[in-house]
């Protein structure tokens, strides 16, 4: 199947908010991770969401330049190419930019979306993320609604974040305290600015004590059921029952059932990206510790071309991070339910 269609994407959101699933949204820095990605949503039949972070970006730029626009069209371009060949339906999205970054990031990609639904085509991405959490709230949804009503020009998606995620990532940083819960307040001034989807479709990255990177189970207080509350305040002063398609960020370590009541209520989308890292370098770390003298020219030898063979090791970690997709794919219920 194609990369999907803006009616697509919103069908898929739509689904899993009706069904209490979620999709999982990976967050890939190359081709490989991007094949990774995509097979491990084909081996789970589960449509997902392949994501580009400002640093996966400018990664994919390469190093000579890090331009962050051109390595995101460059993988958008590769991945509407490479998705025709897998059974699933694959949303792109781009992850967490920053104010200092929307000049150089998002903003140059909505124009570029724009353009091709001027010129009768699909936009390039289906959603893209503000990341304001670091701005005052105010200044927050001023920027949400001028990015929303450019992305709405463009039939994308905009996912918003209105409050700090704790720890850190790509160089935004938050500490990990009480701010890291959103209040009904909060929602409701943030529906008083983006409406209810009639000013535009919008994702919402609401806080429950999420933190980005690695903890264990525990070591954080997560309160997915905060997300009822949000969802209850809003409709009792809006009158739309269930109106937010939340997002669920910082989600490694989180138990089973933190997930099932984060998708009780209410997230249709749950970024992973610290656990498919580890799951996709792991396998490769250990071919080198396996294969030692093959992979390095020890004490004057030729070492095993077999063995140094970029393919021969990223097969492996192809492998290791599409069988992480499955497993988040599985704990977020969308396996098994990818549409026809």
């Amino acid at each position: 199947m194609p990369i999907a269609t803006p009616e697509v994407y919103n069908e898929m959101l739509d689904r899993a908010k009706a069904g209490k699933f979620a999709y999982p949204a990976i967050n890939v820095t190359s081709s490989q991770t991007l094949n990774a990605a995509l097979r491990g949503f084909a081996e789970a039949e589960s449509d997902g969401i392949v994501q580009i972070s400002t640093g996966g970006a400018e990664f994919l730029g390469g190093q000579y330049s890090k331009d962050m626009v051109t390595g995101a069209v460059a993988l958008a371009e590769y991945a509407h190419i490479l998705a025709e060949k897998y059974p699933v339906n694959i949303a792109l999205h781009t992850d967490h930019c920053p104010k200092d970054k929307l000049d150089g990031y998002v903003r140059p990609l909505l124009k570029l979306s724009e353009e091709r639904v001027k010129a009768g085509r699909n936009p390039l991405f289906q959603s893209h993320m503000w990341d304001g959490s670091a701005e005052t709230l105010a200044d927050n949804l001023e920027i949400a609604q001028e990015l929303l009503e450019q992305a709405r020009r463009a039939n994308i998606v905009l996912e918003v974040e209105i409050t700090p995620t704790g720890g850190e990532e790509d160089g935004v940083t938050h500490e990990i305290n009480d701010s890291l819960y959103t209040t009904v307040d909060d929602a409701i001034r943030t529906v008083e600015a983006l409406g209810l989807g009639e000013k535009g479709r919008y994702l919402l990255a609401a806080s429950f004590g999420n933190v980005h990177g690695v903890y264990k189970p525990g070591n954080v207080v997560l309160r997915p059921e905060l997300l009822k509350e949000l969802n209850d305040g809003v409709a009792a002063k809006f009158g739309k029952q269930s109106p937010f398609d939340f997002v669920f960020h910082g989600g490694s370590g989180s138990s089973e059932e933190e997930i099932r009541t984060a998708l009780e209520n209410g997230v249709v989308k749950m970024n992973i990206d610290t656990d498919t890292q580890y799951a996709f370098t792991r396998p490769v770390a250990d071919h080198m510790f396996r294969h030692y003298d093959g992979v390095l020219k020890v004490d004057g030898e030729v070492g095993d071309k077999k063995q140094y063979d970029p393919r021969t090791w990223g097969k492996l970690a192809e492998a290791g991070m599409a069988a992480r997709v499955v497993i988040a794919a599985n704990n977020l219920r969308s396996a098994g339910k990818k549409m026809k």
